[in-house]
């Protein structure tokens, strides 16, 4: 793994490594119909609409989640393009034959 691809990677760890945060992208990702609006997503919690937007924006920032507007609602949809990115290299790590690290 490179530096960038670890920075990158870490970027997103990070986001998820809020519980809440971490609640979200599991709702919005296993939601059947593939998107949740923001008031589903708030229903779920006892947290301040502007608490919630705060931590869709990290999870939108990190590339986790997308986007999109529609009249007065924002939709939220997972990426499973960036969690795959996400996984591969875990999956790696626990297969990969590393040289011995030198102390």
């Amino acid at each position: 793994m490179t530096s960038d691809q670890a920075d990158e990677l870490a970027v997103m760890f990070k986001a998820l490594a809020d519980p809440v945060r971490l609640r979200i992208a599991s709702i919005v990702a296993c939601c059947p119909g593939g998107e949740v609006c923001m008031g589903q997503i708030a229903a779920e919690f006892d947290l301040t609409g502007p608490t919630i937007s705060h931590h869709l924006r990290k999870l939108r920032e990190a590339g986790i989640l997308a986007s999109e507007r529609r009249a007065n609602e924002v939709y939220y949809f997972a990426r499973p393009d960036r969690i795959e990115h996400l996984i591969g290299p875990l999956t790696g790590m626990r297969t990969a034959s590393c040289p011995p690290a030198h102390t």
